[in-house]
């Protein structure tokens, strides 16, 4: 064999030979090395996450606007550049952690202040301040010796070296004949794009040649700058040396990006679907966790907040950019514009950097660093902000051809597809987008009618494929396993569906329910509608639970009675609470003296009705004087029991009612005493027992759903969803022409020649293919013919 060599060969084999979990962990190195600049970028963000300081700020943006935009790698100036400043960074911080600072006497009460000054920079005191520097200036460290081992660390010197080989005396005469290669280097390159800015940009009709992101300040065009070299040496020489600090970082900044936008050529690629998915997970993260976002929120939830009508400022904000942001970028994409791009990515990496390292802290009042759910969203934009710079870097694609959930045919794109059409506003949102962004001769109901012939025909396209798969012989009766499968699964799903509520409302309570115990037990009686002559309240420990022994003395005292029983069923010795008030009015008895006598008259006339008012959460007329059982629903109104107040087993309780008069210097005083006479609990001293059964309530989290009753998820949850299930075993004749179609090749072509014309421009073309499928539509004899099977 060519090539071969037996020490390869045995390494091979010895290699082979080794454990699985030796060669998991070979496996896992070779990983690192392939991806160590990514390891370098994921410390550098992790590092600024958890310090959130300026000095931590400087890279994370270097990473996003420099080196993740090099074509085609970053060159060894920011690998130098990453590695100095974090050992600088690491001096400043060991430097600013001696006591003697001021700021630094009174750590563990600034600390946690966003605005303090050192906290903002990052040279506050803090245990572990240096950890997370060291082991990014490790993994840069580790990155260099990767490159070095690889022969790609000096590469921008060698060419740059070489390019210099071929300049001549009159390149070391502009500097003055100096003959230090590296200052040569430094006057050339600058002189070279001092004059490419002056005088060849205007002239160039194609792009400059970019062979590395080190090469941005390269010779371009060398004859021409040769002829006009020696008279702008002597005319702007002084002139030269006066810019020649701001030419430096103006100068290859420019043309770093001038040769980004225009490139002579382009790997071109599309992450577009990976960053919209990143922006997806950004709003998931704002929707669940906005109160990470605002101030005095931390409890709250978006449920609670929006049940109550109250949409949250910072909520209402972040969704809305979040939300712009990704139509801006649809619009980017579909207009296929890198400078464009680049521009919203220098935007967004200021904005979005600005926001959540100054704004939010001083909005939400603590540091990013305690923020979870912040560094969260921020990591994810930084995935956006790396997929984004590698989009650039390469350019958008040429062709923008249908769904990306259409590109095969089989079932999880049709599901998926099926899923993305669901949802709401999503699909027409797109279809406007597109068509306001897309050069095109048809109107948008044209459009929109392409789009949804497209879409029928792929989810038709996945069918007819389906069944090419899995083929059934022809009269064969359906497996058993399909009937009981599929029909079974629809049966079971369309039982629940329609005693969702019953169940859910009965298990919500049983199940996971919460006992509401009350906290105040208020009680207010009143004679005929005069001033109320009892007032007391129940409170603390006043209010009282029944342990087992009471409660099954309880449950006995009521045995064979059927409707009693029947109630206690569904409580449970922790949902009862018997309220102890005190006999004793709260309140002194002020009635005027016209009342009092009227009152009095009117006790004493036994022929005429006079009613005595007994109210706890509103007022109501008592056919007897006072109930024993009181049951607390979920909601405000409590009323009593009738299972435990009626028949052989009535407990309705009577009570004695007794003015008393205090006569003293300061006058008259009166209050009334009222006393339960058949008390469970005897008292000696005049008291009212008052039994409260406190119903379940559905716990804070399912709250919003078990607000609405039975026959508010019966009208909200079976009506909608029957309505969506009646459209599917309905109105089925109807459509019979455009469903059964055994071929869909065709016209599925034809949707995909109309998109292909539109994006090479031929614009009248589009307009036929366009006139063919509405008449192929149009015609049923024609549709036969085309969707026939090939033979």
């Amino acid at each position: 064999r060519m090539f071969h060599d037996d020490e390869l060969e045995e390494s091979e084999k010895f290699y082979v030979g080794q454990p699985r979990v030796l060669l998991l962990i070979y496996a896992l190195y070779n990983t690192l090395v392939a991806r160590s600049e990514m390891v370098c970028y994921f410390v550098i963000i992790l590092n600024h996450m958890i310090s959130a300081s300026m000095i931590t700020l400087v890279l994370p943006i270097l990473i996003f606007l420099w080196a993740m935009l090099s074509v085609p790698r970053p060159s060894k100036r920011f690998w130098m550049t990453a590695i100095v400043y974090t050992e600088v960074a690491i001096v400043i911080k060991y430097f600013f952690q001696f006591g003697f600072f001021p700021w630094n006497k009174y750590v563990d009460y600034t600390k946690d202040k966003p605005y303090h000054p050192p906290n903002i920079i990052g040279i506050e005191k803090k245990e572990g301040y240096v950890h997370y520097d060291l082991v990014q200036l490790l993994a840069l460290f580790f990155h260099r010796s990767i490159l070095k081992c690889h022969g790609l660390w000096d590469e921008d010197e060698k060419g740059d070296s070489s390019s210099n080989k071929d300049d001549t005396d009159d390149e070391l005469s502009l500097t003055g004949g100096r003959r230090d290669s590296s200052a040569s280097l430094k006057s050339v390159n600058l002189a070279a794009s001092v004059e490419s800015i002056h005088v060849h940009f205007p002239e160039q009709q194609t792009a400059i040649r970019r062979k590395s992101s080190s090469s941005v300040s390269q010779l371009s065009h060398r004859s021409s700058f040769s002829s006009h070299r020696s008279k702008r040496g002597k005319c702007h020489g002084m002139d030269l040396k006066s810019k020649d600090s701001t030419l430096q970082v103006y100068v290859p900044i420019r043309q770093f990006f001038y040769n980004l936008i225009h490139p002579d050529y382009s790997a071109v690629t599309d992450v577009y679907v990976l960053m919209f998915l990143a922006d997806t997970v950004d709003f998931i993260i704002i929707v669940f966790g906005f109160w990470a976002f605002g101030k005095h929120s931390a409890a709250a939830d978006i449920t609670s907040s929006l049940s109550e009508d109250q949409v949250p400022e910072a909520f209402l904000v972040m969704v809305l950019i979040q939300f712009g942001t990704m139509v801006v970028d649809r619009a980017l994409y579909l207009k296929k514009t890198v400078m464009g791009k680049v521009i919203f990515q220098v935007i967004l990496v200021f904005g979005i950097h600005f926001w959540m390292f100054f704004i939010l802290p001083g909005v939400t009042e603590r540091k990013f660093s305690q923020n979870t759910v912040a560094q969260l969203w921020y990591f994810v934009k930084c995935v956006y902000f790396g997929l984004s710079a590698y989009q650039i870097r390469c350019g958008y694609p040429t062709r923008v051809l249908g769904n990306f959930l259409t590109k095969s045919y089989n079932y999880v794109n049709l599901f998926l597809f099926q899923g993305f059409r669901l949802v709401p506003f999503l699909t027409e949102l797109r279809a406007v987008m597109d068509w306001v962004w897309t050069d095109t001769t048809l109107s948008l109901s044209s459009w929109i009618c392409v789009e949804d012939i497209y879409a029928h025909i792929f989810i038709l396209k996945c069918w007819r494929e389906s069944e090419k798969r899995y083929p059934q012989p022809r009269g064969q009766k359906k497996k058993k396993v399909v009937k009981y499968g599929m029909g079974g699964m629809i049966i079971v799903l369309l039982i629940c569906i329609v005693w969702f509520p019953l169940l859910f409302m009965s298990l919500i309570k049983s199940v996971a329910g919460i006992t509401n115990k009350p906290l105040d037990v208020s009680i207010t009686i009143t004679l005929g509608g005069y001033q109320p002559i009892f007032t007391m309240s129940a409170q603390q420990s006043q209010l009282k639970d029944l342990n087992q022994t009471g409660f099954n003395a309880f449950l006995g005292s009521y045995r064979g009675n059927t409707a009693a029983l029947q109630f206690l069923e569904g409580y449970g010795k922790e949902d009862i609470t018997l309220a102890d008030l005190e006999g004793n009015s709260n309140s002194l008895w002020t009635i005027s003296p016209p009342s009092r006598e009227k009152m009095i008259q009117g006790l004493l006339d036994f022929s005429a009705e006079f009613t005595v008012v007994l109210s706890w959460s509103i007022q109501r007329t008592l056919e007897t004087v006072y109930p024993y059982y009181i049951k607390a629903p979920s909601d405000s109104l409590a009323k009593p029991i009738k299972q435990l107040l009626t028949g052989t087993y009535c407990r309705w309780e009577n009570i004695t009612v007794s003015l008393v008069k205090n006569v003293s210097e300061e006058g008259v005083r009166e209050w009334w005493v009222l006393n339960q006479l058949g008390k469970r609990y005897k008292t000696s001293e005049e008291s009212l027992e008052l039994f409260i059964f406190s119903d379940k309530v559905s716990p804070p989290s399912l709250g919003f759903l078990a607000g609405y009753g039975i026959m508010g998820l019966y009208a909200s949850v079976v009506l909608v969803i029957g309505k969506f299930v009646r459209e599917f075993f309905s109105g089925i004749s109807h459509s019979i022409m455009f469903e059964e179609l055994p071929n869909v090749d065709r016209i599925l072509k034809l949707c995909t020649d109309i998109f292909l014309v539109r994006e090479t421009g031929e614009l009248e073309l589009e307009e036929d293919l366009y006139a063919k499928l509405i008449f192929l539509y149009r015609s049923p004899e024609t549709m036969i013919k085309w969707t026939r099977e090939k033979t």
